[in-house]
C-alpha cells in the first residue's frame, strides 16, 4: 500500500494567524516527501477560509519548489469554474516545473454556494456533465492542435502551451462515488479518489464493489489505482481519543453547513450548525467517528489500517485538515510516519 496527504491551508476562526497556516502547510508537505507518501494533494475551493485554495495550480507550483520526489495532485480541479485551454496549460506548466510530478484531478464541485459565484445558475448536480466534456478535450489538447464545438465550451484550434513532460499525459484521477462514475473512470483510464466521509468501513466495500462492477461491464480495461481518503490522526495515548474527536466535529458542523447550502458565511468562516439537527445526525456520534475515522494509537490505525489493505484499497490518503491544533498535526504526521508507514511497505 502506498499513501498519500490531502492538505488544506485551513482557519477554522479568524484567531488563527494566516502567516502560521501557510508556513505549517508547507512544512506538513515537506514531511511528508521525506517521510515516504507518494503523492500530496491541494484542492479548489473559493472564498473559504476553511480550505483557502483559490488556484491548486498555484499551490501546487510552490510546493514543487519545496519538496524533492512527493508526486503533486490536483484534487481536484473544478470542472465548471475553467476554460479546457486554461487548465491544459496551468496543469502543464505545474508538470513542466515539477520534473514530471503531476497528478491531475479533476472533479464536478462540492458545494452550492461556490456554484452561485463562480457559475451562476448552474446547479451543483449538473457539474459533472462539465467535468466529462472538459476531460478529453484537455487531453486532446495537451497531444496537439484541436478545435472544440461543444454544448459548454467551443473554440477554434488550439494546443496546450507548454506540453506535459509525462507522456502520453500526466495520470488522471477522478473523484467517484456512484457506479456511473466508476464506469466512466474504468472506460476513460482515470484512477480513483473515494470518500467514505465519516461512514462505515461498508462504505469503502461499496465502493471496492462499484469498481469491480465497473471493471467486468468493460472487459478489456485496466484496473485502475484506487484511493481512499480518511480523517486522520495519530495520538500516543489512547486517553487523547476525544481530541481529533472535538476537532473534527467542530470542522464538519462547518462542512455539513456548506454542503446543504444553509446559514449565513460571514468574512470566508462559515457558520458552525448544530450537527443534531441534521437528518444523518447518528455519523456524527462521537464513538462512531473514533471507529470510522483513522484516529488511534499507533496499533489502533495499524489495525485499522491493514482493513484497507485486505480490501485492496491500493493507496490511502491521509486526511490532515479536520480542525486540529498546527501542533497537533505535526505530532500526528510525525508517528503516522514513523510507525504506520514502515508497516505497510512493500
Amino acid at each position: 500500500m502506498k499513501f498519500q496527504l490531502a492538505i488544506n491551508m485551513e482557519r477554522i476562526d479568524p484567531g488563527i494567524a494566516m502567516e502560521d497556516v501557510t508556513r505549517h502547510t508547507l512544512e506538513m508537505v515537506q514531511m511528508a516527501d521525506e517521510g515516504g507518501f507518494e503523492t500530496v494533494w491541494a484542492a479548489e475551493h473559493h472564498a473559504l477560509e476553511m480550505t483557502i485554495a483559490p488556484n491548486p495550480f498555484q499551490i501546487l507550483t510552490w510546493w514543487a519548489a519545496h519538496t524533492n520526489r512527493i508526486r503533486l495532485g490536483t484534487a481536484v480541479v473544478v470542472a465548471p469554474y475553467w476554460h479546457p485551454i486554461n487548465v491544459a496549460g496551468e496543469a502543464a506548466l505545474v508538470d513542466l516545473y515539477s520534473g514530471g510530478r503531476l497528478e491531475f484531478g479533476i472533479g464536478s464541485g462540492a458545494y452550492q454556494r461556490e456554484f452561485d459565484r463562480m457559475h451562476p445558475g448552474l446547479a451543483r448536480t449538473d457539474g459533472w456533465k462539465y467535468m466529462q466534456e472538459m476531460l478529453p478535450v484537455v487531453k486532446a489538447l495537451w497531444q496537439g492542435d484541436t478545435a472544440h464545438d461543444g454544448e459548454y465550451w467551443s473554440f477554434p484550434t488550439s494546443t496546450s502551451v507548454p506540453k506535459p513532460i509525462q507522456k502520453p499525459h500526466p495520470p488522471i484521477w477522478i473523484a467517484a462515488r456512484a457506479p456511473i462514475t466508476y464506469d466512466y473512470a474504468v472506460k476513460h483510464n482515470c484512477n480513483i479518489l473515494s470518500w467514505p466521509m465519516t461512514r462505515p468501513m461498508s462504505e469503502v466495500e461499496t465502493y471496492i464493489g462499484n469498481l469491480e462492477t465497473a471493471l467486468t461491464d468493460n472487459p478489456g480495461h485496466n484496473r485502475p489505482i484506487f484511493a481512499t481518503m480518511r480523517h486522520t490522526c495519530v495520538y500516543a495515548n489512547k486517553s487523547d481519543w476525544m481530541m481529533p474527536v472535538q476537532a473534527v466535529m467542530k470542522q464538519l458542523a462547518q462542512f455539513e453547513g456548506l454542503f446543504n447550502n444553509v446559514g449565513g458565511v460571514e468574512n470566508g468562516f462559515p457558520p458552525m450548525i448544530d450537527l443534531a439537527d441534521l437528518e444523518n445526525r447518528k455519523e456524527f456520534d462521537p464513538t462512531m467517528l473514533h471507529q470510522n475515522l483513522m484516529f488511534g494509537t499507533p496499533d489502533q490505525v495499524n489495525e485499522k489500517m491493514r482493513l484497507y489493505d485486505k480490501l485492496g484499497v491500493d493507496q490511502f490518503t491521509y486526511y490532515a485538515s479536520l480542525g486540529l491544533g498546527l501542533k497537533e498535526q505535526k505530532r500526528s504526521l510525525e508517528l503516522f510516519i514513523s510507525e504506520v508507514i514502515p508497516e505497510f511497505l512493500s
